[in-house]
């Protein structure tokens, strides 16, 4: 029966398992029947497989392995067995421990003076750990607040930028339709006064023609009175 557990070990699923390995959950299936067939052993739920860090090993030896699996999984299973064995002489060695414990009241008296010192040392770190996870949460929550304040600054800019940019365009219309307009009425009162140039030369050549008309027939006529008399037309 396995004995190699650590204190505080994580356990894992076979989907868990799947993820770290890199493979996929059925192949973990397959890949622990194999070591299983072999001799290998896993801690159970049931009939579940609850995987710690010596299994996810033998699972990625598995994977890598040139050899045929079973061929693997059989050293494996020795790998195992070997590793079981020193954790029971270990497990055995653990009481002699106690026997050898003073049995002089005021060396055992040192001895729980120390253990005390850890402890309180312990209770110390545990307390400065908890600050620092309390003092950590702050930090965050401070620092998610600010994103949020940030993003909606940012927001804000980008709505009055896009307000400013709207304004600058309609007086950018305006400005053009009032140039276009002033324009059009530049180019209408320069044609009226062109027209109105050509008028007075229409009417210019017409008296000119009218006045050589009748110099042309004052001048046919004998009489230098009738000569005289275009002048007082």
């Amino acid at each position: 029966m396995r004995r190699d557990i650590q204190p505080n070990e994580l356990a894992f699923s076979t989907k868990e398992v799947a993820e770290k390995v890199g493979i996929a959950t059925p192949t973990v299936r397959k890949y622990g029947q194999i070591l299983e067939r072999n001799g290998y052993e896993f801690f159970k739920d049931g009939d579940r497989r609850i995987f710690v860090q010596s299994d996810i090993g033998a699972l990625i030896a598995l994977r890598d392995t040139d050899k045929p699996l079973d061929d693997t999984a059989k050293d494996l299973m020795y790998q195992q067995k070997e590793r079981l064995e020193g954790s029971n002489e270990t497990a055995i060695s653990i009481p002699d421990t106690y026997e050898n414990l003073p049995h002089d009241p005021n060396q055992l008296k040192e001895v729980l003076m120390v253990l005390v010192n850890e402890l309180a040392a312990t209770r110390d770190m545990n307390v400065q750990l908890t600050n620092d996870m309390s003092q950590l949460k702050t930090t965050v929550s401070r620092l998610q607040q600010d994103h949020h304040v940030i993003s909606a600054s940012i927001g804000n800019s980008a709505q009055k930028t896009h307000g400013k940019i709207e304004k600058l365009t309609e007086k950018q219309n305006v400005h053009y339709e009032t140039v276009l307009q002033l324009e059009k009425e530049k180019s209408e009162f320069l044609q009226k006064e062109l027209q109105d140039m050509r008028d007075e030369q229409k009417k210019e050549w017409r008296s000119q023609n009218d006045f050589n008309k009748r110099l042309e027939e004052t001048i046919q006529k004998p009489r230098w009175g009738g000569l005289f008399s275009i002048f007082r037309k």
